[in-house]
């Protein structure tokens, strides 16, 4: 490593890849760590190099790869006429794969029928007059994994305070205050996302962020 090598040039090279989280003076202590390395001869460290530089090589490679292939997949969504990534927290990459296992929307004759494709619809168990949801264990386990992944990102809550789904995030407040299992409740709003994502493909609409109102009552209005 150059000497004049400094801690923001190499955020500069790790922020894309830390998300945002690779602060200069985190990279100031990686190049003063590296930089008192006493250790400078290593056996076979020529060889050690090839293999480093042969690594390097193919990651440069690959990431060229996935930008030219995450490039097509934009041209593609656009092509489509695709509004799913009006939802908060869903990108491109994440509309496609969803785009990819739903295929043609029109052979769902319903939501439920797009839930139950996908595993995602709760069987309702009853015993001695007591009832339970229990997830099924059937369906489309791509579609299904997305689903809850973004289930996941609509109650996520950002260092300031700011719910990215406030009606979500008041939802699973209100559930899990009441007892409820979390995993549970996120199977729950997962179905409530099949319900929008379907609603969205059979009609081209964007995703209209609810209006949450103080009320002690309106998570169970969702």
């Amino acid at each position: 490593m150059e000497k004049c090598f400094s801690g923001e040039d190499l955020r500069e090279e790790l922020v894309p890849v830390s998300h945002n989280r690779c602060s200069t003076k985190t990279c100031e202590k990686i190049i003063d760590t590296i930089r008192n390395d006493k250790v400078k001869e290593n056996e076979h460290q020529e060889s050690r190099d090839v293999v480093t530089k042969g690594i390097v090589s193919d990651l440069q490679h690959y990431e060229k790869q996935l930008q030219e292939v995450d490039a097509e997949l934009e041209k593609l969504y656009h092509f489509l006429g695709c509004t799913l990534t009006t939802i908060p927290g869903v990108n491109i990459t994440t509309a496609v794969k969803m785009l990819a296992e739903i295929g043609d929307i029109n052979r769902f004759s319903n939501a439920s029928k797009l839930a139950q494709f996908a595993g995602i619809a709760p069987l309702k168990l009853s015993s001695a007059g007591k009832g339970t949801d229990k997830a099924s264990k059937q369906g489309n386990r791509r579609l299904q994994a997305t689903m809850y992944f973004l289930a996941v990102q609509m109650i996520q809550v950002s260092s300031k305070g700011t719910a990215r789904n406030p009606a979500f995030r008041a939802y699973y407040d209100g559930r899990i205050a009441e007892g409820k299992n979390g995993q549970k409740v996120l199977i729950c709003i997962s179905r409530r996302l099949i319900n929008i994502i379907y609603g969205m493909l059979k009609s081209g609409t964007e995703y209209r962020m609810p209006e949450v109102k103080e009320s002690n009552t309106d998570s169970d209005k969702m």
